[in-house]
This record gives C-alpha cells, sequence and structure tokens, in this order.
C-alpha cells in the first residue's frame, strides 16, 4: 500500500482535521496528524486489517527553528517541532512516515513543554523513544508510563538537542568547554 493510499484511509477513518496533509514531495513521503488524534490513529494503524503497522522502527524529534535571525527569515515555515514515527509492518511489507507538529512551546510560553499523546501501549519500544525526545527535544508525552530522563542527569537544565539550547558553562563543579 503507498503512503497516498494510506492517507486517504486515514482521512476516511478520521476525517481532514485529524489527518491535515500528505507529503508526496519529500524523498520519504509522509502523512501529518493532529497532535490530540495521534494516539487514536496510532491504535487503528496497528490494527487495520489493511496497514497492520506492528512494528515502530524509529520515533525521534526534529527542531524547525533557526537561531540566527538571517536565517530565520528565510524558512518557509513558523519554528516548531515534530515527531516523527517511521513505521514498518512485517505480515504486508509496506512502511509510513507519521509526523506530529507541535508550537515549539506549549502557548506560546517559552519554557513550557510541547505535548503529545504516547503511544507506547500501542508499540512498547516508544518508551524508550519517547523518553530520549522528552530528554533531548523537549516534547512531553502525555499518559507516558515513565516520562524520565533516559541520557542527561535527572537534574539537567534544558533539553540539549533544542536548537536555541544553551550549553551550561559548569555542571557541579564541572567546568563546560
Amino acid at each position: 500500500m503507498t503512503v497516498s493510499e494510506i492517507h486517504a484511509r486515514l482521512v476516511d477513518k478520521f476525517g481532514s482535521d485529524a489527518i491535515p496533509a500528505l507529503n508526496t514531495e519529500a524523498i520519504d513521503h509522509w502523512v501529518e496528524v493532529a497532535a490530540d488524534r495521534m494516539a487514536e490513529v496510532a491504535e487503528f494503524l496497528k490494527q487495520d486489517e489493511a496497514l497492520q503497522f506492528d512494528n515502530l522502527t524509529d520515533l525521534c524529534g526534529v527542531d524547525y527553528f533557526a537561531a540566527d535571525p538571517k536565517q530565520l527569515k528565510k524558512l518557509d515555515h513558523e519554528p516548531h517541532v515534530e515527531v516523527v514515527y517511521q513505521l514498518y509492518s512485517f505480515p504486508l511489507k509496506h512502511r509510513c512516515t507519521v509526523k506530529v507538529k507541535l508550537p515549539r512551546w506549549k502557548n506560546d510560553e517559552e519554557g513550557v513543554l510541547p505535548e503529545v499523546p504516547s503511544v507506547a501501549h500501542i508499540w512498547a519500544i516508544a518508551d524508550w523513544h519517547e523518553r530520549e525526545t522528552f530528554d533531548l527535544m523537549g516534547i512531553r508525552f502525555l499518559n507516558h508510563p515513565n516520562l524520565s530522563r533516559i541520557l542527561c542527569p535527572d537534574d539537567w537544565v534544558g533539553h540539549a538537542l533544542r536548537k536555541d539550547y544553551e550549553f551550561p558553562l559548569e555542571y557541579h563543579g564541572i567546568r563546560g568547554m
């Protein structure tokens, strides 16, 4: 099944408000899902007989931000973050990329993390991927069973892969580089 066919099936099931976009111009075609509908769409992607996406091969976050004001003017989109889900069906041998777009900060309040429902109850491997994305990109996964840092220490401040992240000059008496 092609990504266009998957998109059409999702729009039929959930409507265009829940499935707002399809991109077939990118090398890896992708389907966009509204953040608040991601868990129920993910459940359908796994359970539907025609889709059977039984494997979440990757989940990561991407920061679409340019810290340099000159580069910021060149962007053809508003700064935002995305969660990217790479899915594969072993029984049907097809794949699909799903993206959820989020504001960099919830309600435009700097420091308040954007939120998306967890899919860890659907694909168990999402538990670790969501923790990594939370830790490094600062995206909160609602209803995650253990949303805690996985790579940085618990008392680390900020999210190191955000493009505007400022590395601390010192941590517990250890000077930075």
